[in-house]
């Protein structure tokens, strides 16, 4: 029975950001650009609510993830008592995280189940009894739809006024359920009226926006086109007020997301129940249907096959929010930002209505094989119904270039009339070759003789052969939004810094197996710089790590990584199912299982306590309770190993003390870590309150101290000189084109130029072309509402710091060195 159940290892994949994301039980505002105002002119449709119940092979495919947690995750924790107990806990936590919905009541009648869920689960006759899932989320929605009703009475009845000295905590998750639907219906008032204020806060801002552009003169942008006769409007409606503006977004809002959770079937709640019970092993492991198991594919392959579109749900419509360069959509010239989608058919199918569909079920519909035909309906942006038009689109292989390693060249000066070249390296994560459709682990593009594909470390070399042929001194490589992913990649992407030795430990049943550099040559020798965060987790920990043991690189950035030490194993359940295809018609899914645990050559696992960083620098997350390993449920203990073997080599630790100093020297008078640590004492003050005030004078004058800070923050970034550098932007593209690309516009130029081009002379007529807007400059007049308009973006400060820390490197290592890392 153990050996059916060992686990075909398809790939070793380390991340924190490929989590499968729970559902949430609160009202989701999906339509953040939506038009609002429409919501009324049409009554709610009636929510036709029916309850979920257990489909034909949902109690085999239940077993078999089971089975296979039980037996062959790391922890090699049995279903006991103790797993069913937090088993419940944690599921009706998913369905109701806020302890808004459920009452004590339920949790009464659901305690039957607290002891014996395993024993219902994994079974002799091989399948799982599930009503209990069904059950639960059947009286989730029940209590939803009590609350929906309760919203439209009390919208229509209530007179909101916000001037008691009353507050709302927010984040309930720690707090217990109510008692009976008398208190739950206090909790969902006083959310309500959380919302309602917002809402009103909203249209505020909105106005005062609004009253500032009016104020200004109008644009001059092409004086032909203005005095041009306009076509004929029609008669504007009444419009509505604010009260009843709000009320409509409000009981839309709450209806939408009622509507989203009735088009659940036993699919969604097997998809929930089982990635629950995964998470009660730990946070890691979980289960996957078809659905989630192909956006871990795209996640990993960096590619897709579709029409080449990012959409997202506004209003009930499902929207286009960008097109992908050279995918389908794009080159069909039919299709355009914003326009709506509102059914889909299948080559010489029918059309499918997507209008109110839950956008994931909409994505799956569009989605579809390379060379496949999809019809689309679509209504262009601005459009009736009446203007809508059939797009025949064929599918094609989308490559998801916003998330490849990409470069940058920084050319500062360094006197006498030289400049001196530093690169960076943007890598957001290791991606690599993943079919879901083998049985048989895949191997990852560039490792021995292996298939074609995706693979983050023949990316990176094609960038750092880029940067060193433009000499570059030094290097960074920023790890700060990599999530991990594949642990072949990244041994050999830290193989590319080093000669020989192991790289990461890996601890399983078996024991301890070291994992070494499977390339002796190195392809970069020169100054190194690696940046982390919070967010940086588990294979990018395993490179931080490794380079820091080897004292190859030095590190800088938040307080610590983020803490994941563990390996994981994608494994497609059909194999282990054991019934005919006439009866499993569907993709059972797979379970992403840990099945390993990884420690630093130097023995030390980076489990909860992440990689510590040689620089630490000041940041508000590092104040956070809510991100990193510790943060999440049921995480693995730390602990150690005995150290592998390995070289020194010693390119860090006899320069650390000078550069600590100078780093700190530097962040104590730099203005932008000023503006970090007040941001940081803001952060402290809001987690120790846990609460929101519903005055709205109270409401107004925060919004209003926050303003003026990022107001006088605005205005000191704009008046600064620019820094003396250029920064030339790489992608993968330009790797194999001569010389670099134009340099990017520095931000303070680029906006005093506008400025300067729509000052206005004596005369009172704009000094510039026509195609600016003639208003006073920046410095003169209105220079706050300028300075509203025109906001300067934040410099990254922690990457400007990570520069000057290489700078100081540089110019404390031998001039042999230095030589070294420019060739």
């Amino acid at each position: 029975m153990r050996e059916r159940f060992l686990p075909r290892l398809l790939l070793l994949v380390l991340s924190v950001q490929l989590a499968l994301p729970l559902c949430a039980a609160e009202p989701i505002d999906r339509s953040d650009h939506g038009d609002k105002s429409a919501v009324a002119e049409a009554p709610e449709k009636p929510i036709n609510v029916i309850p979920v119940t257990p489909g034909r092979t949902d109690g085999r495919i239940a077993c078999v993830t089971a089975n296979l947690l039980e037996q062959a995750h790391y922890s090699k924790q049995p279903f006991d008592r103790a797993v069913s107990s937090k088993f419940l806990d944690r599921y009706l936590e998913t369905l109701d995280p806020q302890h808004l919905h459920f009452l004590q009541s339920d949790l009464a009648e659901f305690e039957a189940y607290r002891t014996n869920l395993g024993d219902m689960t994994i079974t002799t006759r091989g399948e799982a009894d599930t009503r209990p899932a069904c059950r639960m989320f059947n009286r989730f929605m029940e209590r939803l739809q009590q609350r929906v009703a309760y919203v439209d009475k009390w919208l229509k009845s209530e007179k909101f006024e916000f001037d008691t000295d009353e507050r709302i905590t927010i984040n309930r998750h720690e707090l217990p359920y109510p008692k009976d639907m008398t208190e739950a219906k206090k909790l969902w008032k006083e959310r309500l009226r959380f919302e309602y204020l917002q809402e009103h806060l909203g249209k505020l801002e909105a106005k005062k926006k609004a009253d500032l552009a009016a104020a200004r003169p109008q644009r001059l942008d092409n004086p032909e086109k203005d005095s041009a006769p306009k076509a004929a409007k029609k008669p504007e409606a009444k419009p509505k007020s604010e009260a009843v503006e709000i009320t409509d977004t409000l009981a839309h809002r709450y209806h939408r997301n009622l509507r989203a959770f009735a088009e659940w079937n036993n699919e969604d709640v097997l998809q929930i129940y089982l990635t629950t019970l995964a998470h009660v092993y730990d946070p890691h492991s979980d289960y996957f249907g078809r659905p989630q198991l192909e956006s871990f594919a795209i996640g990993m392959n960096l590619s897709l096959f579709g029409i080449g579109a990012e959409l997202v749900a506004e209003d009930g419509y499902c929207t286009i929010r960008r097109l992908l360069p050279n995918g389908p959509a794009e080159k069909s010239k039919k299709i355009k930002v914003k326009d709506r989608i509102v059914a889909v058919a299948q080559t010489n199918s029918s059309p499918v209505d997507v209008v109110e569909m839950s956008l994931n079920k909409a994505v799956q519909l569009i989605r579809g094989p390379k060379g496949t035909q999809v019809r689309l309906t679509v209504i262009p942006e601005g459009a009736d119904a009446s203007g809508s038009t059939v797009v025949s689109l064929i599918r094609d292989e989308i490559k998801l270039e916003d998330s490849e390693a990409k470069a940058k060249v920084i050319e500062l000066p360094a006197g006498h009339g030289e400049n001196l070249r530093l690169g960076v390296i943007d890598l957001p994560s290791f991606y690599a070759a993943f079919d879901v459709g083998r049985p048989k682990r895949t191997e990852i593009a560039g490792t021995r003789e292996s298939s074609a594909g995706k693979s983050t470390t023949a990316d990176v070399a094609r960038l750092i052969n880029k940067l060193k042929q433009e000499h570059v001194g030094g290097m960074i490589l920023d790890l700060r939004r990599n999530g991990g992913g594949s642990l072949e990649e990244a041994i050999k992407l830290t193989g590319l810094f080093i000669r020989e030795g192991p790289i990461v430990q890996v601890r399983d049943s078996k024991g301890v197996q070291a994992e070494d550099d499977p390339d002796p040559s190195v392809l970069y020798e020169g100054p190194l710089i690696v940046l982390t965060s919070r967010f940086s987790a588990s294979a990018s920990e395993i490179l931080a790590g490794a380079l820091q043991d080897y004292g190859r690189a030095l590190l800088v950035g938040d307080s610590s990584t983020h803490g994941k030490g563990t390996v994981q194993s994608v494994n497609p359940l059909r194999p282990y199912m054991q019934m005919p295809d006439s009866v499993l018609t569907n993709d059972p899914g797979a379970l992403k299982l840990t099945i390993k645990k990884f420690y630093r050559a130097s023995g030390a696992s980076t489990q909860l306590k992440g990689v510590v960083p040689d620089i630490v620098l000041p940041s508000v997350f590092n104040e956070s309770k809510d991100i990193g390993e510790g943060s999440l449920e049921n995480p693995l203990p730390w602990d150690t190993i005995p150290s592998a073997k390995y070289k020194h080599l010693d390119m860090v630790d006899p320069y650390l003390p000078e550069l600590r100093k100078r780093s700190t020297q530097r962040v104590s008078s730099e203005k932008e870590f000023a503006y970090v640590r007040e941001d940081i004492e803001q952060f402290k003050k809001i987690q120790a309150d846990k609460t929101v005030s519903l005055n709205e004078k109270q409401r107004l004058k925060e919004k209003d101290e926050a303003e003026a800070r990022q107001k006088a923050r605005d205005k000191e970034r704009l008046a600064r000189k620019d820094p003396q550098e250029k920064v030339y932007e790489l992608t993968l593209r330009q790797t194999d084109l001569p010389g670099l690309p134009p340099p990017v516009e520095k931000t303070n130029a680029a906006l005093a130029r506008v400025s300067n081009s729509q000052r206005v002379n004596e005369a009172g007529t704009s000094t510039n072309s026509a195609s600016v807007s003639p208003r006073t400059s920046l410095g003169e007049g209105d220079a706050e509402d300028d300075l509203a308009e025109d906001k300067t973006p934040p410099p990254d400060v922690d990457l400007v710091e990570a520069e000057h820390i290489l700078v100081d490197y540089l110019s404390v290592l031998s001039k042999g060195r230095v030589l070294t890392a420019g060739h």
